[in-house]
């Protein structure tokens, strides 16, 4: 199955909420996450086939085509990309650490998708905009020459869309920045053992 993901950024939240509803009632698609991001816009990210998030992205253009600041539709994005959105990824970290960062969510899982099509490489972490004044930031791991490979994919991808924010290649990691003391990539791996909880629960994504 190929998937697709749509996203949509609504200058009032609540419009959004109700945009969201709308979307969600026009056809056969899943909600990754709809919340109110930075500064005061409300983001829906979905997923499903492309003709269905299409069809929501088009439902919701006829319907608040006024509020809309962004609408982004993303087909055959990897299957990785998705299970990161909704959390329910289970890479640990392994090797080396690459980091790209964008200024806004659909460049995050774009560059995303770019950097896991080039080489091997896993995803310990995908966020986008809540938190972070509307950036996004996804975290690979793998070998040192697939990890430098990927972000360089995803970091051009971004360039090229004039919304690269900054990037981070890092050969091995130390204990300590695996531990609790450290607090963005001991996130990454506390929230493994939950992933692996959310992968049982209806947030879990499935094929």
């Amino acid at each position: 199955m190929v998937y697709a993901v749509g996203v949509i950024e609504i200058k009032s939240i609540a419009k959004g909420v109700e945009a969201c509803d709308s979307a969600l009632k026009s056809a056969g698609v899943r909600l990754i996450s709809a919340h109110p991001s930075c500064p005061g816009k409300d983001e829906i990210l979905l997923t499903g086939n492309l003709s269905d998030v299409q069809t929501a992205l088009e439902r919701v253009r006829s319907f608040y085509g006024s509020y809309i600041v962004d609408a982004v539709l993303m087909g055959r994005i990897d299957e990785s990309v998705v299970k990161a959105l909704m959390g329910a990824q289970t890479a640990v970290a392994t090797g080396a650490l690459g980091i790209v960062e964008t200024f806004s969510a659909a460049s995050a899982i774009k560059a995303a998708d770019t950097a896991v099509k080039t080489s091997k490489v896993e995803i310990l972490d995908l966020r986008v905009s809540r938190g972070m004044g509307g950036k996004g930031v996804v975290m690979l791991t793998g070998e040192v020459s697939d990890v430098t490979a990927a972000v360089e994919a995803g970091s051009l991808y971004a360039k090229d869309q004039g919304l690269f924010a900054s990037s981070s290649v890092m050969a091995s990691l130390t204990a300590w920045m695996l531990s609790p003391s450290f607090s963005m990539v001991s996130r990454v791996s506390a929230r493994v053992e939950a992933a692996m909880a959310v992968a049982t629960t209806s947030v879990a994504y499935t094929a």
